[in-house]
């Protein structure tokens, strides 16, 4: 059942994911060894990046797929692995644009390298250059593993070519919001830039076109795939709006994320966009994007983004886009399954603590 990714429960489907996911890598591991034992390094932990995560894209794949085809299909299967890895791919490239070096609460893959480089001696900045390449490395291999997965896939052409487009939708278009996210950070971006970002680099690779692809190889009718995918806009929204109120007002033990990260960074959020209106910002305007921001610092920053009621409009903006999801999951004529599990899954973009 769909939503459920938003948690640790196990799910249909998904067991058969983790040993697609572990075959890939131990092949991939094998094969680098035979040419040389160092770039065998980048393959495991190119996989040990793969590993820990929600699985929420395989899942809306298996469930997609499964309301209209049998749901333990070995193409399904096989279509989520691909969307696993592209997922993992996209995670190292952005910790590469962020100069991140920890992910879930361990090292990289930039931060892997860059720490082997500085035992051996090597410079910090030269050190850290050598982990970013690594990662930039090992997000091709695997942005260009997933195209040759879906390739594969068994299908008559017209629906392999229709997932092959999905992909490279993927891609461009993910490649166009991140793009877009590097710009605003340099700019004082409005909410309509913020949200056509976050609809391009989060919402289509995370939430429709895993949807999509999945009904597409089930068989399902055109209008349902289209539906998917405009369902998958509105809770890739809400998804990532919570994600960035949960990046300054969670809590790090529930997160595993700094909720310092984002104010550190000088994120250019839907609720930085709006508080930066207020008169108030001007007294806390030089504490946000400090890298040495500390505890007391960001509290006047949350206090000031309180009172300038960005975060009580981000929250409206979050309900309107679950409201517009479930409407449309509703009115959509979807299998009953597939409607109750996107219901569960809209309910967890929005209520979620992690």
């Amino acid at each position: 059942m769909i939503g459920t990714a938003l948690d640790a429960a196990p799910r249909l489907g998904i067991a058969e994911v983790e040993d697609a996911i572990e075959a890939f890598f131990a092949d991939r591991i094998a094969r680098a060894v035979a040419h040389d034992p160092e770039y065998a390094q980048l393959w495991t932990a190119a996989r040990d990046s793969a590993a820990g995560g929600k699985r929420l894209r395989p899942e809306l794949v298996l469930a997609a797929h499964g309301a209209y085809a049998r749901p333990d299909a070995a193409d399904a299967v096989r279509l989520a692995l691909a969307f696993e890895l592209l997922h993992t791919a996209f995670l190292m490239h952005d910790d590469v644009i962020d100069h991140d070096v920890v992910r879930r609460g361990a090292p990289n893959v930039s931060g892997r390298f860059m720490l082997e480089a500085r035992a051996r001696g090597i410079a910090a900045g030269r050190a850290r250059e050598y982990g970013e390449a690594a990662a930039i490395l090992a997000g091709d291999l695997l942005i260009s593993a997933a195209h040759r997965i879906i390739a594969e896939v068994e299908a008559p052409n017209g629906v392999r070519t229709a997932l092959l487009d999905v992909l490279d939708d993927c891609v461009f278009l993910t490649a166009a919001g991140e793009h877009a996210d590097v710009r605003q950070s340099t700019a004082s971006p409005d909410r309509h830039e913020i949200i056509a970002m976050i609809e391009r680099k989060t919402a289509w690779y995370s939430f429709s076109a895993p949807l999509q692809a999945g009904a597409l190889l089930g068989g399902a009718p055109a209008e349902a795939v289209d539906r998917l995918g405009e369902i998958g806009r509105h809770l890739g929204v809400a998804f990532q709006l919570r994600d960035d109120v949960l990046g300054v007002y969670g809590t790090s033990a529930v997160t595993g994320k700094s909720v310092l990260g984002d104010l550190r960074e000088g994120k250019q959020t839907l609720l930085i966009a709006w508080a930066r209106r207020h008169p108030a910002w001007r007294t806390v305007a030089d504490d946000f994007g400090r890298a040495d921001l500390d505890d007391e610092a960001a509290d006047r920053l949350r206090e000031v983004i309180d009172a300038s009621g960005a975060r009580a409009r981000v929250e409206a903006v979050i309900r309107e886009r679950f409201a517009e999801a479930v409407a449309a999951i509703e009115f959509g004529g979807f299998p009953s399954d597939l409607r109750d599990g996107l219901l569960t899954t809209a309910a967890g973009c929005v209520e979620r603590e992690r």
